[in-house]
């Protein structure tokens, strides 16, 4: 039997142009495996089509000789065929309502689903993922968005030299030109009555070490969380860098226990917050930690509707969990609007970047302003699963069908049916 692959186009918004396999990773995977590929044109992907061609890739729109197919975002619910296995984000696995009905219906076409969110090691780190470019996409438009705030709250700056991440044609580019603005922050300084200019972190995986890699371009300072109280208010030609982890965000609620990281991981419901005691430090706060419903809120709209005054002006919001982590992230927006401003005095927004309160990016697609170099990256992670996805039997029972370890475990539908890693989506399947 002839082995081929087919990847759909990305249409679900306008913004999203990655792949999540490029021409010379198709290539490979001809050459080594035998798979040859069909992918549906799409003037937008940021590769061109001559690209895939030059390397024996067929353009068609029609995907249906293809046992297998890969996309990056979620496969409307009519295109989706009997009996294929498919490979996305699926946005299921947390039960989320709004995908209840992708799930339904895949398992009603007796299909195989794979979610990249899921590919993980014997210890559950996630193997595929765009979470980098989310962080390296975050940062830039958090730079260049705290410019033009600090222009409208009336000072002139060195970062208002900067584009958003999607004007920029690489994360080279981007890098260059924030490396000039930061060499003239350490000649020139940024205004003294801002000062210490500090830029923390939440979190630190992949998203948060993408965000630090642009970051660490400026002239900067690390320090740890309990030096804040201690700072330079004199310090204007770099910035501040901070850290927090679980330890610095949380406690028991219970006075008598004791902060353990497994014991949160596996018990939210225990922890209460305690950030707010490093929240009047902060000049910019970035986002990017993992938050579910029964975690707890570290910024939230009571903390600072009590505050007369507050040093934060810009949240970037890169985990972009509606009334999450940032309780005021009240919508996620567009990369050619990526900004509001959430008024605490009367619970308000203002879209743009002027308007009394706090600045929040929220943009919750962040990687497709990076298309090539994420897809790049992605492509590298993912071309290696390639040959034991299409080879696994599906004739046989999901135990027998070799799939790669890696893969197995993010085998959320077998032939219609859920794994047993999974079982626990048919209470969410029933409401």
């Amino acid at each position: 039997m002839k082995k081929i692959i087919g990847i759909r186009r990305e249409d679900k918004n306008i913004w999203e142009r990655r792949v999540p396999l490029i021409p010379e990773a198709l290539e490979k995977i001809k050459r080594e495996h035998g798979i040859d590929t069909i992918i549906q044109p799409f003037e937008r992907r940021a590769f061109l089509e001559k690209e895939f061609t030059d390397v024996g890739v067929t353009i068609k729109e029609d995907l249906s000789e293809a046992p297998v197919i890969f996309a990056v975002k979620e496969i409307p619910i009519p295109l989706l065929q009997r009996d294929k296995t498919y490979i996305f984000f699926s946005h299921t696995i947390k039960g989320q309502d709004y995908n209840m009905p992708l799930l339904k219906k895949l398992m009603d076409l007796n299909a195989t689903l794979i979610d990249y969110e899921a590919i993980a090691d014997e210890k559950g780190k996630r193997l595929v993922f765009f979470g980098k470019y989310a962080g390296l996409a975050g940062m830039i438009d958090a730079l260049y968005g705290y410019g033009i705030r600090l222009k409208n709250l009336g000072y002139e700056t060195p970062l208002l030299k900067l584009k958003p991440a999607y004007e920029y044609k690489s994360v080279e580019e981007a890098k260059e030109e924030i490396a000039k603005v930061g060499k003239e922050i350490e000649e020139n300084g940024m205004p003294i009555d801002k000062a210490p200019f500090v830029f923390g972190f939440m979190g630190y995986g992949n998203v948060s070490a993408g965000a630090q890699e642009i970051f660490d371009v400026l002239p900067h300072k690390v320090i740890a969380p309990n030096e804040l109280k201690n700072l330079d208010a004199s310090s204007n030609n770099f910035f501040y860098k901070v850290i927090f982890k679980e330890e610095h965000l949380v406690e028991p609620k219970n006075p008598e226990d004791k902060f353990e990281l497994i014991d949160y991981f596996t018990h939210p419901e225990k922890y209460k917050s305690k950030f707010e005691e490093y929240i009047p430090y902060m000049s910019l706060l970035v986002n990017a930690i993992y938050w579910t419903e029964a975690s707890p809120r570290f910024l939230t709209k009571e903390y600072f509707k009590l505050k007369d005054e507050h040093k934060l002006d810009v949240i970037c919001d890169i985990t972009c969990d509606i009334d999450g982590a940032v309780e005021f992230t009240v919508k996620s927006t567009p990369s050619d609007n990526p900004a509001y401003v959430y008024n605490p005095k009367d619970d308000s927004i203002t879209d743009g970047y002027d308007g009394n309160g706090i600045l929040d990016i929220a943009v919750d697609n962040l990687p497709t302003e990076l298309p090539r170099n994420s897809s790049i990256e992605f492509s590298d992670s993912l071309s290696k699963f390639v040959a034991g996805i299409v080879n696994a039997d599906k004739t046989k029972s999901f135990e027998e069908a070799v799939f790669p370890n890696e893969i197995k475990r993010a085998v959320i539908v077998y032939n219609g049916e859920l794994t047993p890693k999974y079982e626990y989506l048919k209470e969410f399947l029933k409401k």
